[in-house]
């Protein structure tokens, strides 16, 4: 009598391994333990789910742009092979896990969910400014030394590139202030895209809407940032810029894409 019962008991447990689905999965980590991975492996790629125009605004550099309302039943054209270390990330954490599921259910097998932008304590890059069909190059002459500066993508940055192309090289007198920036008026007001930043050596950055100031040193102000000078220590650019005061030309290099 009990070997039916027996045999009815393997079959349903059968039964209900055959029932049951595995579900895609993926891995959450840390944005400490993500940039772990990014200074000791190597093949990855980082993924930045959020939206274009937040991407623009500052990501973790070498990041492409898959927000994650486009993942959808295809897979995206920049992650051809689905046995790749990818690390996924968004603003807060929300679309980064959307984005990690949706991967992992169209076949991806090595995703990492490291979170929010908000929680990364590496690099933060920003997106190339792009107007019309050339890209302009900032320039900043003092001391007779021409520096380069890449601007971002903001629309402080872009009114003043529109100022300079319009009215020609501007000169202003920049003045040291805290022994860690060069600060001075502009002729004109500028939209403000004001954010808490802790400054770095090179920082190009809007001060209350009228006022460029170059910082050589750390400090942790609002501000708004439009660019940054490339290719120069501090010392490099205290060796530029002077002690004190310092005339500085603001002027513009039209570029071909």
């Amino acid at each position: 009598m009990k070997k039916p019962l027996f045999l009815l008991t393997v079959i349903l447990l059968l039964l209900a391994g055959c029932s049951t689905k595995t579900e895609p999965s993926f891995q959450t980590i840390t944005a400490s333990e993500a940039a772990e991975m990014m200074e000791k492996e190597e093949g990855y790629i980082i993924v930045d789910v959020r939206t274009q125009e937040e991407y623009s605004e500052g990501h973790i550099p070498g990041a492409v742009c898959i927000p994650n309302e486009t993942i959808r039943q295809k897979m995206p054209e920049e992650l051809p092979d689905k046995e790749q270390t990818i690390l996924v990330y968004c603003r807060s954490g929300r679309r980064s896990q959307q984005a990690a599921g949706k991967l992992a259910a169209l076949g991806y097998t090595h995703i990492y969910d490291f979170g929010g932008i908000q929680n990364w304590e590496g690099e933060i890059t920003m997106e190339p400014f792009t107007y019309s069909q050339q890209r302009p190059q900032l320039i900043i002459e003092a001391n007779d030394r021409q520096m380069n500066v890449s601007l971002y993508g903001n629309s402080s940055a872009e009114a003043l590139i529109e100022k300079l192309d319009k009215e020609g090289p501007v000169t202003l007198e920049l003045h040291d202030f805290g022994n860690f920036e060069k600060v001075g008026d502009l002729p004109w007001e500028l939209p403000r895209n004001d954010e808490e930043i802790t400054t770095k050596p090179g920082d190009l950055l809007l001060f209350e809407g009228n006022k460029i100031t170059i910082y050589y040193d750390t400090n942790t102000w609002s501000f708004t940032p439009l660019g940054k000078i490339v290719g120069y220590t501090r010392q490099e650019l205290l060796d530029i810029l002077g002690e004190g005061d310092v005339a500085v030309i603001l002027m513009l290099d039209w570029l071909d894409y």
